[in-house]
């Protein structure tokens, strides 16, 4: 990007009462500022490419038609003498890399206007380089004006290259070169440094991180008294050497470390730690950052790029110590301001409107700062509220930490104390009933629990950092390997299973369900409702969420039963009805097919299942969107798959699994209580999406939202029957037509033994029955009433079925019409409906009678 520093113009005056000042890029920042300096004693013109002010002109100096239009027109205004010629417009950008644009403006754009010059009675040139061309120096050794050039990257190459080329094209020109530091304002202005105050302002990982020496750093040069610097070299044009250079910037160098200290304090009330990573490791994430914002969603990163660049990496030990003894000998001139004492002032303009800030910077809002106005609380205190709960809830959680820091501990002596290190690589025969297994089981077994507790431990110890967020979801993947790994390794021990459960359960919830959840938007964690628009509760409440976490309980014994016979920890399975039903499915070719144990599969999920179901307060439906429709896909779809594969169970294999009917019976029951949650996260993404918000930052931050109200539905205090009251029945309610319903479908079930049906026939009435029964307890959820409609489908293949299938007896065919007719007939009543959940009232109470007003009045 071709960056023009510009001035602002007061008015016009004659050049014959004040001496002329020529700025190439008048109308920058920097050339805004030293035209206000100098404005009063001296005439200001402007080149420009483009101009918009008065005294300024076209000026493209990387033509010669135009910059030769341009001088004529110079010539025209304000005749041949010039008093000083301040060459500031260059072409500059971060990324470091080589670019056609640097040779074109900084080294022939500088060639040409010294060419043109020479028509003109010019009695000084000034050009603007930088301190960078100078090779980097260490601690209390200042560079000077003879220090050694060696500049490291495209920018400052190109700036030296100017330099040599003012000395071989000035002609009789008296040139001075001003070698800047990084130059700030009391708004910032200045990239690194507003990125720098950015990561910390955001709490951002790589905020604590640095690749270089923390006890170096770079001066910077106040934006004033670069302004005076100039008026000085201008009014003293007469008393300098014919050709000269000096530095400009501040005699103190704040290191890196000392710069991320005052900016935590002044930022968050906190020193900032920094911790240095190797030099490779920061050079590849910094590459993969980069290439990363090609294939990320803009909806994510808002197609902003990465600020740090790999070629920063090998420059963050160069340290730029100044020696201004030149300045202030031929100058008279000595910085009034230092970065120190601005900071403050940085920091308290960024603190009162974080948005003006960002803009003014030239950095993307982050969304859940742009939040804010949809709330009605200003950005400042909704962020200072965020972090005060931040930090409290930190310092009473972090006993979690060191219980992880236990735990890992823990799991590393774990194989030592079970015996699986005795059988270190020895192979062992499988003791599973079919003969599956791992040769290396115990091998395999110690090498994870030493290798995941380790490494918990170490994460777990970053996790006491209220900036690590990230480690605790390490943490919490440590966990869920852990409920998964005896599976794989088919551990022969018991006590292994058990060990590596209950440690990854609590590892999990440790990490991320006892503390709230790393991740959450600010404003989103802040403000916003309790219960979405048009509810009269949250359906994220904890009395909504217990039936489903305790018929989680009772999925995960049965399943961990299960799973220890096919793991061969126990020699028989148990099944009071069924007599050798539970062994015969369990080893069946259904089982057979997954490449682990399914019953252990199926208790991994429970676990799953309970520990989302714990985590988030009653707004997660908005403030943790992404957990929601995980413990929704939890439930509803791999619920289905587990009642499908119980209703084949008769078919494909035979017999019935008492254990597996109850287990699939819990699985069900959880389903009516779940609808409401995931219709009320959908609800609000599609909501926010019409607002124009991105859909996946939405989704895994969550966010605020205008409407809604309080809810202080959980109240345990309550009495007893009022509670039970709520837990059963937030959204779910059983009319008598589904339960007529869910009748039918079990006498279907049982068709052999009621109506002697066999073959086809009784197949059929068995998976539709099981199918009416499944349907009918989905529907008991209000916002799913309409999934009773499904029934009338079933209805019409029962009452058809005897005409289309054989194995039916005249009872049988009798007993399958009327049961079709009857099933048709009670799904047309919706039954009561007592909540309202927005516009998803009226698909509620969706009906094919004559349309009824609602019982209740839309609120």
């Amino acid at each position: 990007m071709l960056h023009f520093l510009t001035f602002h113009a007061r008015g016009k005056t004659m050049a014959s009462q004040k001496p002329l000042v020529l700025i190439t890029g008048s109308e920058g920042r920097i050339g805004k500022a030293i035209a206000a300096e100098l404005a009063q004693t001296y005439t200001i013109a402007g080149f420009e490419p483009t101009c918009r002010g008065d005294n300024c002109m076209d000026a493209d100096i990387t033509s010669d038609e135009a910059l030769e239009q341009a001088c004529a027109q110079l010539r025209e205004r304000y005749g041949t003498r010039i008093a000083s010629v301040i060459h500031l417009a260059a072409f500059y950008d971060f990324s470091g890399e080589p670019d056609p644009r640097y040779e074109a403006v900084n080294v022939k754009g500088t060639q040409r206007l010294l060419r043109a010059l020479q028509a003109f009675e010019v009695e000084q040139f000034i050009y603007a380089s930088t301190m960078l061309v100078h090779a980097p120096t260490a601690p209390g050794q200042p560079i000077n004006e003879a220090s050694a050039l060696k500049p490291a990257w495209p920018y400052p190459q190109s700036k030296l290259e100017a330099e040599r080329v003012v000395h071989a094209e000035r002609g009789r020109i008296p040139a001075l070169t001003l070698r800047l530091a990084g130059v700030y304002t009391d708004h910032c202005e200045l990239p690194s440094l507003a990125y720098q105050i950015e990561r910390i302002f955001e709490r951002q990982m790589l905020s604590r991180l640095f690749p270089g020496d923390a006890s170096h750093g770079q001066t910077f040069v106040h934006l004033d008294d670069v302004a005076q610097a100039f008026r000085a070299a201008v009014e003293r044009r007469a008393q300098l050497p014919d050709e000269t250079a000096i530095l400009i910037g501040e005699p103190v160098t704040e290191s890196y470390e000392a710069l991320q200290n005052l900016i935590g304090r002044l930022v968050h009330g906190e020193p900032w730690d920094t911790r240095r990573i190797p030099k490779p490791v920061a050079a590849t994430g910094a590459w993969l950052q980069d290439k990363a914002e090609e294939v990320i969603p803009d909806a994510i990163d808002r197609g902003a790029e990465a600020f740090i660049k790999p070629f920063m990496v090998e420059l963050a030990d160069d340290h730029y110590e100044l020696d201004l003894a030149r300045a202030e000998t031929m100058l008279g001139w000595h910085p009034g301001h230092s970065l120190r004492r601005s900071l403050p002032v940085i920091i308290g303009e960024l603190r009162e409107d974080p948005a003006q800030w960002y803009k003014r910077n030239k950095i993307p809002l982050p969304l859940w700062l742009e939040e804010s106005a949809d709330t009605g609380t200003p950005g400042p205190a909704a962020i200072a509220e965020f972090h005060a709960l931040d930090r409290a809830e930190h310092q009473r959680t972090l006993w979690c930490h060191f219980a992880n820091v236990a735990l890992g501990c823990w799991l590393i002596s774990s194989p030592f104390v079970l015996g699986l290190a005795e059988n270190w690589r020895l192979a062992e025969e499988p003791i599973t009933p079919t003969g599956r297994g791992l040769a290396y089981s115990d091998t395999w077994m110690t090498i994870s629990n030493v290798a995941t507790g380790a490494l918990m431990v170490l994460f777990a110890l970053m996790s006491l950092s209220r900036s690590a967020g990230w480690a605790r979801w390490v943490v919490a993947a440590l966990g869920s390997w852990l409920l998964f790994a005896p599976l794989l390794f088919w551990t022969p021990s018991a006590a292994a299973y058990a060990n590596d459960t209950l440690v990854g359960a609590l590892a999990i919830a440790f990490a991320v369900a006892i503390p709230s959840a790393p991740g959450i938007s600010p404003i989103a964690r802040v403000s916003g409702p309790d219960a979405p628009p048009g509810w009269d509760y949250t359906p994220s409440g904890w009395t909504n969420r217990l039936l489903i976490i305790a018929l989680a309980f009772v999925g995960l014994v049965i399943s961990r039963y299960l799973a220890a016979y096919q793991l061969g920890h126990i020699d028989a399975a148990w099944d009071p009805f069924f007599g050798d039903g539970t062994e015969r499915i369990v080893t069946s070719s259904v089982s057979e097919a997954w490449p682990v144990p399914d019953a252990g599969l199926g208790a991994t999920v429970y676990v799953l299942e309970i520990i989302t179901g714990v985590i988030g307060d009653k707004r997660r439906w908005r403030t943790m969107p992404w957990l929601v429709l995980l413990f929704g896909i939890l439930i509803v779809p791999l619920g289905v798959v587990s009642i499908f594969f119980i209703i084949i169970q008769p078919i494909w294999i035979g017999t019935w699994c008492t254990l597996c009917l109850v287990g699939a019976l819990a699985m069900l029951l959880q389903i009516p209580y779940s609808f409401d949650e995931i219709l009320a996260t959908l609800q609000f993404l599609k909501h926010r999406r019409q607002q124009g918000k991105p859909r996946w930052y939405v989704l895994l931050r969550g966010d605020t939202m205008a409407g809604g109200s309080a809810d202080y539905s959980d109240n345990f205090e309550a009495p007893a029957r009022a509670v039970l009251r709520e837990i059963l029945l937030s959204g779910v309610n059983l009319p008598w037509t589904l339960l007529a319903s869910g009748a039918i479908g079990i006498a279907l079930m049982g068709s052999r033994l009621l109506f002697d049906a066999s073959g086809a026939a009784a197949d059929s009435a068995h998976i539709v029955g099981s199918l009416v029964v499944s349907v009918s307890i989905m529907a008991w959820g209000e916002v799913a009433r309409p999934l009773r409609f499904v029934n009338i489908g079933f209805g019409a293949w029962l009452a058809a079925a005897p005409w289309l299938i054989d194995g039916y007896t005249g009872t049988g065919a009798a007993m399958s019409v009327l049961s079709g007719l009857a099933l048709a007939w009670l799904s047309f009543p919706p039954g009561r409906i007592e909540g309202h959940y927005g516009a998803w009232d009226r698909i509620a109470h969706l009906s094919f009678s004559v349309p009824r007003r609602l019982r209740h009045a839309q609120p």
